[in-house]
């Protein structure tokens, strides 16, 4: 039997510090006592104060207003980036127009009892939290405020120095706050929904992590004062990483260059190799999936239901 969450959570502390990464599940999930009969939790849509809880169920239904088309799902054949990229194209709304109807449908969602005990988990662990989601439920549930580690460079379009937190914080890698990668609800232009979108944080990451260089330019990364210091760069970069509640599936393009990225750094550099785990539950992930991880240096850890994801970890807070 692999490794729980729990196990891993609840073991010596590592060497580096620890970061999570929350992906969308814990918005999804819900206990068994709130599930509908005979419906499996990877299923479940959010209570009715949460309205639709998933990207592709969000994009079909801004297709919907803007074409009036009943198209049902994401078609086969079509990534859920491009799907966005589509519906941009054919709209008569401009692209930010499209970001902000799209952070409209999440204006109602509320915290749940699997945020609020994993943010005071993390809270107590002083671990940093990594959210690829766009809504504020996990700052939500314990009221955090947003901050900026580099007020004088903020950008609603890159907000990557900025972050959720009872106070301000010095250290992104070291101290608990929550950052969110693909951009934040309050600031819907960085809201990164297309393949275009992501192709645009790829080049800014890119300059950041290479100083401009193509052809690498890691040692600049190492260096105490680097230009992603004050990013959430800095913490994927450097910490031991959990993955809980996210898909990292192969339409997932700017996580996973980066974590292909880090593996080039560690390759370079084992001296500063961190650890990262693919925590989750459910039907087993495809071979190529399991592939793409493990190259990447991250271990798989399949755990036997939801409630080992999102209650039982964080109860024994």
């Amino acid at each position: 039997m692999s490794q729980t969450l729990s196990q891993l959570l609840n073991k010596s502390p590592s060497a580096h510090p620890r970061a999570l990464v929350v992906g969308n599940g814990i918005n999804r999930y819900r206990p068994k006592d709130q599930r509908p009969k005979d419906q499996r939790p990877k299923k479940l849509h959010a209570d009715q104060a949460n309205g639709i809880n998933a990207w592709d169920e969000m994009l079909v239904h801004l297709w919907r207003a803007h074409r009036g088309d009943e198209v049902a799902s994401i078609p086969v054949g079509i990534a859920l980036t491009e799907f966005y990229d589509a519906l941009d194209l054919i709209s008569n709304k401009p692209n930010k127009q499209l970001q902000k109807e799209f952070c409209d449908l999440m204006a109602s969602w509320q915290p749940q009892c699997q945020h609020q005990r994993l943010i005071a988990w993390a809270e107590a662990n002083n671990t940093p939290v990594l959210t690829t989601n766009f809504e504020q439920t996990l700052a939500k549930s314990h009221q955090l405020r947003l901050h900026h580690l580099q007020a004088k460079h903020f950008t609603d379009f890159y907000p990557w120095s900025s972050y959720f937190a009872k106070a301000p914080i010095a250290s992104p890698t070291e101290e608990f706050a929550i950052w969110h990668i693909n951009g934040m609800q309050r600031y819907a232009r960085s809201v990164r929904l297309g393949l275009s979108h992501y192709m645009g944080a790829v080049d800014r990451a890119r300059d950041i992590l290479h100083q401009g260089h193509l052809g690498g330019g890691f040692k600049k990364a190492l260096k105490e004062h680097w230009r992603g210091n004050s990013t959430w760069l800095n913490i994927l970069l450097h910490n031991e990483l959990v993955f809980i509640g996210l898909g990292l599936e192969s339409n997932e393009i700017f996580l996973r260059w980066l974590l292909i990225e880090r593996a080039k750094l560690y390759k370079a550099f084992p001296e500063r190799r961190r650890e990262a785990y693919y925590v989750y539950a459910g039907e087993p992930i495809s071979q190529g999936h399991r592939l793409f991880l493990e190259a990447v240096g991250v271990t798989v850890l399949h755990q036997s239901d939801y409630e080992a994801l999102y209650e039982a970890p964080w109860a024994e807070h």
